[in-house]
């Protein structure tokens, strides 16, 4: 499998992106998101680092679908964003291994249960993340978020959050801190001037 590099990424971005501002917000965050991945890469082993980067970078690429003509941003449906990711990664040639980071990194992994109980608008189907790779990726993506404005989240404040889900994903998210740590967000919020949560 051919891996993209971060030139060819970012260039994927600049063609989905529909203003400037939707480009920065995203791929900013995805750049976090290798941040804090690199980070935690330098304590596992066995990980394919390329594959990671490039899973942190593409892994957000659906959101540009959810803006509008008029360019506002469409939140009711952002649970569809990994699937619409997929679905651009896929068009695009990318394989399947890639096309995943996208579908299965939203909360701590969306269930077919899930999909049911919720009445989620999403194809009925797993999308939970399977191998290391999409773990960590999955993982270091809590620690940021896209709000306005963009904010680091802490675990205790992602825990509340995702709480409301289930306890399956609280004993989801403990155990990924468990395998793969916690991030410092010190380094990351004093270079990017977001606040954390």
């Amino acid at each position: 499998m051919r891996i993209p590099s971060d030139v060819e990424i970012r260039a994927l971005h600049m063609k989905y992106a529909p203003t400037r501002a939707a480009f920065d917000l995203v791929f900013t965050h995805c750049e976090i998101v290798r941040e804090i991945a690199d980070q935690l890469l330098a304590r596992a082993s066995g990980l394919d680092a390329d594959l990671v980067r490039a899973g942190c970078l593409l892994h957000d690429i659906g959101v540009y679908r959810l803006y509008g003509p008029d360019g506002r941003f469409d939140g009711a449906d952002y649970i569809r964003h990994g699937v619409l990711g997929h679905e651009i990664l896929a068009a695009e040639g990318f394989t399947e291994e890639l096309c995943r980071f996208c579908s299965c990194h939203t909360g701590m992994g969306i269930t077919r249960a899930d999909v049911e109980r919720q009445g989620l608008p999403l194809p009925l189907a797993d999308y939970v993340a399977q191998t290391d790779e999409e773990e960590l990726v999955m993982y270091a993506d809590k620690f940021h978020s896209k709000t306005t404005p963009p904010t680091f989240v802490s675990g205790p404040t992602f825990l509340t959050h995702v709480r409301r889900f289930g306890e399956d994903k609280v004993t989801e998210f403990a155990r990924l801190t468990e395998k793969f740590g916690t991030p410092d967000l010190t380094p990351v919020v004093t270079a990017h001037g977001h606040t954390l949560t």
